[in-house]
Order: structure tokens, then sequence, then C-alpha cells
């Protein structure tokens, strides 16, 4: 979310046209984030949600870093291609668990209403430090803003693994 503000102004910034940046974006984009979100799913299903939640968490900042080796490419199509494919699979495979993880935490009688609450309340801090990205790469460069939205995701990996065994214990507990 963070890295996302930043997109279109880094591939104007690295070379790229208009007409490569819409075509590449919308087609290689929209069907790796299907895909991702059709795998997340089914993944899902066969491991839970945690190990595929903490999954997407690594894929979507890993991919981040695959931002910072373009930044020194310049306008390399294939590098371009293959950074947007990698990033919108990690994202789409991430926001399926992510929406089954929020799913399952609301009560049925309310949860459009609690979904809905969650997931406000977890873009509020991305949204808000995404409003000075602009800042960050005129302060730090193009790489080093990259590699700053990777390292953002470490926080929310640990969250996830406490988390994860949090359940486990209760799982065991309860068995």
């Amino acid at each position: 979310t963070v890295m996302g503000v930043m997109a279109n102004v880094f591939y104007i910034d690295q070379g790229f046209t208009k007409e490569q940046i819409a075509s590449v974006s919308k087609l290689f984009g929209l069907v790796m984030t299907l895909l991702g979100a059709g795998l997340g799913g089914l993944l899902i299903v066969r491991f839970g949600i945690m190990p595929i939640l903490f999954i997407g968490g690594v894929t979507s900042a890993a991919t981040n870093l695959l931002f910072l080796l373009l930044a020194d490419m310049g306008a390399h199509l294939q590098m371009l291609i293959v950074t947007i494919s990698c990033d919108n699979f990690s994202s789409g495979l991430a926001t399926a668990a992510f929406v089954a993880y929020l799913s399952s935490l609301t009560n049925l009688k309310f949860s459009a209403t609690q979904y809905a609450l969650l997931s406000s309340i977890m873009m509020l801090l991305p949204r808000l430090i995404g409003g000075y990205s602009g800042t960050l790469v005129e302060n730090l460069g193009y790489a080093q803003f990259f590699l700053f939205t990777a390292l953002l995701g470490i926080p929310t990996l640990l969250l996830i693994l406490l988390q994860w065994r949090k359940q486990n214990r209760l799982e065991q507990a309860n068995d």
C-alpha cells in the first residue's frame, strides 16, 4: 500500500511509456492478481488461513525488492513484466488470505459491518504512511524507498507468527 502510491510515478521516472505501463499493469497485473487470489483460496482450503497469510506477507514484502532491482535497470520492459506479475500475484494471494482471516473474526450476524470496520482499521496506518511516499522517495531515492517498504513487512510477519502460534496453542488445548 505504501509502495503502490508511487508505482506509476516510478514507472514514468524509469522511462516507460504510458502505453507500456498500461498494457503491462492491466494485462499481466490483472491476470496475475486473479491467479494469485485463486491459488490463495485453494491453498487456504488445503493448509488453512495462517500459513497462506504468512506466505502472502512474505511474498508481498519480497516483491518490493523486485522494484528495487528495477530501479537500477531503467526502462527494462521484461523486468517490468516480471515485477508487476510477481507483485500482483503475491497481492492476490495475500488478499485472499487476509479476506479469509478477517471473515473468520466476524460474527455472522454482523459480518459486513465488522469486516468493513476491521479492513478500514487495517488500512489506516499504510494509508497514512503512503501519503508521505513522495517525500520518502525525494529523501531516500527509489532504491532505498523500496527497501524501506520491504522492511515494513517484517512487523506484519511477526504479528502473523504470534497469532498463528496463539491459534495453535488454543487448538492443542481444545484437543
